[in-house]
């Protein structure tokens, strides 16, 4: 997993103007569906881990009365209590997180993607079952999987109040016989009174094969499912999520 992308720290403030909650609408709904479907209701109580900014959560906490928010960046979490301040918020690594209490969801949204190798998708795995209630559901969501992996560029970026940011995104292979791939973000940053400035920001992410993801889950107790993410923005086969149902 890559240390400290400037992009969750330094940059925290500004994280919203990268990526805004309200363009998280349809993918929390379909993430909610999802549990519904496999639960056959709503979940009571929801964990996330590599909760980030807080966008998912801001939209399916209407419908989950009782959400605890985990990250590994203090200043995330920071940021993520600007928008949900009712919510409980918690630091910690969602490979080794213990919080000794249970969900019926445990929920790891595109944070798995930093994920590099086999050994950290089956730490997050245990995670996830420790933390999921008999019945219960856990949802993974990676960017990549080996199979579906493709090297793009993409850009975006929002105004706010008095600033702005636009960014560059590009990702490219990482070093042979790994799982890895680099994904470097060139941000175009404009502020009131201030001369624009040009951040650059590596991460680290991995692509692990789909057969790794079914196996760990399966290993930690799961019965576990890949499914196809649908999006209206979202090509067709583009991403995979991962669920989990824990047996009763």
């Amino acid at each position: 997993m890559s240390s400290r992308p400037r992009m969750y720290h330094e940059l925290a403030e500004w994280f919203h103007l990268i990526t805004a909650p309200e363009d998280y609408a349809e993918e929390a709904a379909y993430y909610l569906t999802l549990m519904r479907n496999i639960i056959g209701r709503s979940p009571a109580s929801l964990l996330e881990l590599g909760s980030g900014g807080g966008n998912n959560a801001s939209h399916y906490k209407a419908h989950i009365p009782d959400v605890v928010l985990s990250d590994r960046s203090e200043e995330m979490l920071a940021l993520s209590r600007t928008i949900n301040s009712e919510l409980e918020h918690i630091q910690g690594d969602m490979r080794t997180l213990r919080l000794a209490r249970r969900f019926e969801a445990v929920f790891v949204h595109d944070a798995c993607s930093y994920l590099t190798t086999e050994q950290d998708i089956r730490q997050l795995a245990a995670t996830a079952f420790e933390h999921c209630l008999p019945g219960g559901v856990a949802v993974f969501c990676p960017d990549h999987t080996a199979e579906n992996l493709v090297y793009e560029t993409d850009h975006g970026g929002h105004d706010g109040v008095g600033r702005a940011l636009r960014y560059l995104e590009w990702t490219s292979p990482g070093p042979p016989d790994t799982y890895e791939f680099a994904v470097d973000y060139a941000y175009v940053l404009h502020e009131d009174g201030h001369e624009p400035r040009v951040v650059l920001d590596r991460h680290v992410n991995g692509a692990l094969p789909r057969d790794t993801w079914l196996s760990a889950l399966t290993d930690a107790g799961f019965h576990p499912a890949a499914v196809p993410l649908v999006h209206s923005e979202v090509p067709e086969g583009y991403s995979e999520v991962f669920t989990g149902w824990r047996p009763v």
